[in-house]
């Protein structure tokens, strides 16, 4: 090895990671999952915890007014049970659970659920901020990782279960109250860490736990299983899920939540698999708010399932409005790419996925019951608030399928091949000057200006047609040409025919029309008519106009001066 390759191979290994801090989680022992042949085949029960676990990862909580507002947005989603807050850790949250009870905003359909830690000053403070509730579930964790009993607590397993229990026995006292009041309790247990904890201990502790709550079939608890730090990919996570269920105690009385964080970012697909693992409930925000990395983004999740023809259960046709409140209330932008939420995710910059993207849309059947397929849109964007018209933008790596895109979903002008063939250069140097996106503003001008306003020397003046008889029919037309008006006299067995004869005849130089469309822009009083034409020279080059007009001869007209303007220019 020469001096140039020790000086190579040893700053190769000066910027290598140091991975050898960490160690691989280890695999389930489940030589005998079933998860992965399960298909999702409906909803999850939903809880959004955008005011609890969103609200206190941000760098600015929500205000009251903030929180409100968020409050009513997961209402108006549907969702039936939300976390309302922390009541006995923050007095901010104490005093917006009271306003939501005393100010009767909380629809008898759904249930509010409380956080609260393993204390029984805690737990009484939370009673405290719950009673005249309706509905509630009351959350209670402990953190049950070997590193936390080792390092935050410094409990061994029974200890760790005494202090589950007890807390139970302690909520249990203290929610008697409030059902002697008329307010109906689930209680909801979480072993916090449930990913960094031994399997068995897992079902142990919470067997405990549910021993001592007492759920039947008919009134049953939660059991939320925490993927409080996201530790490996999400497979382990459902065959730990599966392994959980497998072995749990009274399964039939507990309903097994998730509640997955997205440290790897694999956090929906974390909490998917678990749904085929056997899980029955979803916690998360709107968007994937969270500590750390976020939380399970709900939206996200919802919208997988209703993509696969699930009903998602949440109404997210309003999706605007959902990422307006969102950033408004969380101080947070919803990222461009985001998945059925950011501005930019059904929209195609590729020219071949424009060209398909246009051919799909002239397809598609979008009537009642039918089914959706149009190539790189997985979603109809109509679905969640978006528009056909901005799944196809302009720029230096388009092609002519964007362009015809833009003129046929914002113009409502359908091109023939070749005329967008000739018109896709213009486009591409424009956008190769610019360096950026072209508006669609800026491409329809671009397209008046080369085939509609022709800049030249024939201008169209007034003119009269008179039938003759057969179909013949005579046109009197006058045009300008450059400083001086030119009178036209032809005839033909209809007004194009009649015209380009007059013009042929005026300009001593042979017209031949070899390429016509017409066709309405819009309806009503105020339609208009665009005509589409070529006409070709003795040398048979062709060149293309376009004329636009309430009266579709005068749309004729103006596309045959379009064109001999274009003619004469080149």
């Amino acid at each position: 090895m020469n001096a140039e390759d020790s000086s190579v191979s040893n700053t190769d290994a000066q910027q290598r990671m140091p991975f050898h801090k960490y160690k691989p989680f280890k695999p389930v022992a489940l030589k005998d999952r079933t998860w992965p042949d399960q298909v999702i085949t409906k909803a999850p029960r939903w809880c959004s915890v955008d005011l609890r676990d969103g609200n206190q990862a941000l760098i600015e909580p929500m205000t009251p007014n903030e929180k409100l507002k968020m409050y009513r947005l997961l209402l108006e989603i549907g969702f039936k049970e939300i976390e309302v807050g922390f009541p006995a850790a923050s007095q901010t949250d104490f005093d917006f659970v009271r306003l939501i009870i005393e100010e009767g905003m909380i629809p008898d359909d759904v249930t509010i659920q409380i956080l609260c830690q393993a204390r029984e000053e805690l737990i009484a403070r939370s009673c405290e901020a719950l009673k005249g509730a309706k509905k509630v579930i009351f959350h209670l964790y402990n953190s049950t990782s070997t590193l936390q009993r080792k390092v935050v607590f410094r409990m061994e397993r029974p200890e760790i279960i005494k202090l589950a229990t007890d807390a139970t026995e302690i909520v249990k006292r203290y929610t008697s109250e409030l059902e002697a009041d008329g307010t109906d309790v689930t209680l909801e247990y979480s072993p916090e860490s449930y990913t960094a904890t031994e399997m068995d201990f897992a079902v142990e502790i919470c067997a405990a736990v549910s021993e001592v709550w007492g759920p039947t079939p008919e009134k049953k608890m939660i059991l939320n299983l925490p993927a409080t730090v996201e530790m490996a990919t999400p497979n382990i996570y459902a065959d730990q899920l599966e392994w959980f269920i497998r072995h749990l105690p009274n399964r039939e009385s507990c309903l097994i939540s998730l509640h997955t964080h997205n440290d790897r970012g694999t956090g929906i697909a974390a909490s998917e698999l678990g749904l085929m693992a056997g899980a029955d409930r979803i916690e998360g925000t709107l968007f994937g708010n969270g500590e750390r990395t976020g939380n399970c983004d709900v939206i996200t999740m919802a919208m997988n399932l209703f993509s696969q023809g699930v009903d998602p259960e949440l109404y997210l046709s309003d999706m605007p409005k959902i990422v307006a409140v969102s950033e408004e209330c969380t101080k947070i932008p919803i990222h461009i790419r985001q998945p059925y939420a950011g501005e930019l995710v059904f929209t195609a910059f590729s020219g071949s996925h424009q060209d398909a993207i246009r051919k799909g849309m002239n397809q598609v059947d979008t009537a009642d019951g039918a089914q959706w397929e149009v190539p790189y849109l997985p979603i109809d964007p109509a679905d969640v608030g978006g528009s056909y018209r901005e799944t196809v933008r302009v720029n230096s790596q388009s092609g002519k399928g964007g362009v015809a895109f833009i003129l046929e979903n914002f113009y409502g002008i359908t091109l023939p091949r070749q005329l967008l063939l000739e018109f896709s250069p213009i486009i591409q140097q424009l956008t190769e000057n610019d360096g950026g996106e072209l508006s669609p503003e800026t491409i329809w001008n671009a397209f008046n200006e080369e085939f509609i306003e022709v800049d030249g020397q024939y201008q169209l003046i007034d003119y009269e047609m008179t039938s003759v008889g057969d179909g013949a029919e005579t046109c009197k037309a006058r045009i300008r040409v450059g400083d001086n008006e030119l009178d036209v006299n032809g005839s033909g067995s209809g007004p194009i025919d009649a015209f380009v004869d007059g013009l042929a005849q005026a300009l001593n130089e042979p017209l031949n029309v070899s390429e016509y469309q017409e066709y309405a822009l819009n309806e009503g009083k105020e339609a208009q008519a665009i005509c589409i034409l070529a006409i070709t020279d003795e040398k048979t080059n062709r060149y293309y106009g376009v004329g636009i007009s309430q009266n579709t001869t005068t749309a004729a007209f103006r596309s045959i001066i379009a064109a001999v303007n274009r003619m004469w220019r080149q």
